[in-house]
């Protein structure tokens, strides 16, 4: 008979995620989650299988956080390339933690991944890179003075630009990264 959990799995899980969103996935240890999480290895292990595990377990929680507090808002939005900016402002504030930020888990994860890593970590991580461009050439194509050759340019434009505001913003100030979105959006 199996035992019964001695705790709540989505708890544990935002726990890692924040070990993994704070030392990366190659610096962080099985020891590590074991004590962030507050459950023993044989837990971790029972639970998860491995350390892959918990972090694709922590991938799925991040997005679904991400889809929450920012995406969803944009996937309804109204306002054309006005609700993409913000959620390139609102997507700074996500990302800040103890005013410092923290850059985005999923491109941080990119940024340091050996090539030998398991390619279902990245696809997850590029699987949620083209919903978020999906989303924005949805928004894009309202604009009835684009054509879709335009619109799929400029959603790869700015999913290269998030990807390098999420980098950015490790490094920069307010100012600089505000600077860097206002100057984003003045051509589109």
């Amino acid at each position: 008979m199996p035992r019964k959990k001695s705790y709540i799995e989505e708890e544990v899980i935002e726990k890692a995620m924040h070990t993994f969103w704070k030392n990366g996935y190659e610096a962080t240890s099985v020891r590590m989650l074991e004590k962030e999480m507050g459950i023993n290895q044989f837990s971790i292990y029972a639970s998860f299988d491995d350390k892959e595990g918990v972090f694709l377990e922590s991938i799925k929680y991040y997005k679904r956080k991400l889809r929450k507090e920012l995406l969803d808002d944009l996937s309804i939005s109204g306002k054309g390339i006005d609700s993409i900016k913000k959620y390139f402002y609102d997507f700074l504030k996500f990302i800040k933690e103890d005013n410092a930020y923290k850059g985005c888990l999923l491109t941080n994860t990119i940024n340091e991944l050996k090539p030998e890593v398991q390619s279902i970590i990245k696809s997850q991580i590029a699987e949620f890179a083209k919903k978020i461009r999906n989303t924005f050439v949805k928004i894009l194509a309202t604009d009835t003075n684009k054509d879709m050759q335009m619109v799929e340019k400029q959603a790869n434009y700015l999913i290269v630009a998030l990807q390098g505001l999420s980098i950015a913003s490790k490094m920069l100030g307010k100012k600089q990264l505000d600077d860097f979105i206002e100057e984003t959006f003045v051509h589109l």
